[in-house]
């Protein structure tokens, strides 16, 4: 039995190291793929993928003009995806998004009522701008973002699978937007911040971007593709360090768990969903690096992306002048040290 079970062992080992450098070999694909027209911002591409790859949706946040609609419309692309945008306005309802009934009249005169679907029930949604809608249409994807599935008239509809929420914010105060709330806010997985491009790269995009022709992209991946590699994903390994290290930030970043730092500086914290987010992440980026199994490195290069929309920090510490990231980078350097 023993002699059996060892066989048997080996062969799961070796179908997962086929199956990893296969999907090592696709993601190199899209990867080269989206650089032909993404120029710079490759922790943005990355982060935005490992969402994706993880079976997440993401939060960009950046002010306009950083590409933000182009990534999530080329990624659409290139993995494959049915895609549809909603650009969220004051106006816009959750009718816009979920879709609604109509009612329908049959040759004998019946009437009955049909649903028809809104552009939610799509494999990529981009969601343009998501704080520009009230929040009783931003609640409207809630039910949809964690559970997949949206009730309109007391019947459920199932969406597509995969299905991925990627959402674009602008930080700058404006007139006419709606924070997002706590709740929406722990259904991303992870919040990805576009910043600048540097230099060599914004004078690729002018170069590359003002001519008569532009660089197009091509679907390298089916949506079957990609559930595989997020089925993998979930397979991949973790050890106990690994393990003790997301458990120790997760809580470490929570006041009243023992932290002084933590209690002096944060209002309230991040929930078990970040632990989660942490795990799947990290998986992903060791296999985005070409790594079967994850290390404490990936724990806290993801720290901040998928920490800082779960946490906020007390009045005193704002006063101080202090920042979210201020009190990860602290928390990472804590742990690393252990």
């Amino acid at each position: 039995m023993g002699v059996i079970a060892s066989t048997e062992t080996l062969l799961d080992e070796k179908a997962v190291i086929a199956a990893a450098e296969k999907a090592l070999e696709e993601i190199a694909v899209v990867r080269r793929e989206v650089g032909k027209v993404i120029f710079g911002q490759e922790s943005v591409v990355e982060r935005t993928l490992l969402a994706i790859l993880s079976g997440g949706h993401a939060l960009l946040v950046g002010v306009p003009g950083l590409a933000k609609t182009k990534l999530v419309t080329t990624l659409g692309t290139v993995l494959g995806l049915d895609a549809s945008r909603v650009q969220f306005t004051p106006d816009l309802m959750p009718s816009d998004i979920l879709g609604s009934e109509v009612m329908d009249q049959d040759e004998t005169g019946r009437r009955s009522f049909r649903f028809v679907s809104g552009p939610i029930f799509t494999q990529l949604l981009m969601a343009d701008e998501i704080n520009r809608a009230s929040p009783r249409t931003q609640s409207a994807l809630l039910q949809a973002m964690q559970e997949y599935h949206v009730t309109v008239a007391g019947q459920r509809n199932d969406l597509p699978r995969p299905f991925h929420v990627l959402a674009t914010q602008n930080p700058l105060e404006q007139e006419g937007t709606y924070p997002l709330p706590e709740a929406q806010l722990d259904r991303f997985l992870l919040q990805v911040d576009v910043d600048y491009p540097s230099l060599a790269a914004e004078r690729q995009i002018l170069l590359e971007t003002t001519g008569t022709g532009e660089s197009a992209v091509r679907s390298v991946m089916t949506a079957r593709q990609l559930l595989e590699i997020q089925q993998l994903i979930r397979q991949m390994p973790v050890s106990d360090s690994v393990v003790n290290a997301i458990l120790a930030l997760v809580r470490s970043a929570r006041p009243g768990q023992g932290h002084t730092e933590t209690d002096r500086h944060v209002a309230w914290g991040p929930g078990p969903r970040a632990g989660q987010a942490l795990m799947l992440c990290a998986r992903a980026r060791a296999l985005f690096d070409g790594r079967l199994a994850p290390s404490i490195d990936d724990v806290a290069a993801l720290a901040e992306p998928v920490l800082q929309h779960r946490m906020a920090l007390t009045f005193a510490a704002r006063a101080e002048g202090m920042s979210v990231r201020d009190v990860i980078g602290g928390l990472v350097k804590t742990i690393r040290a252990s």
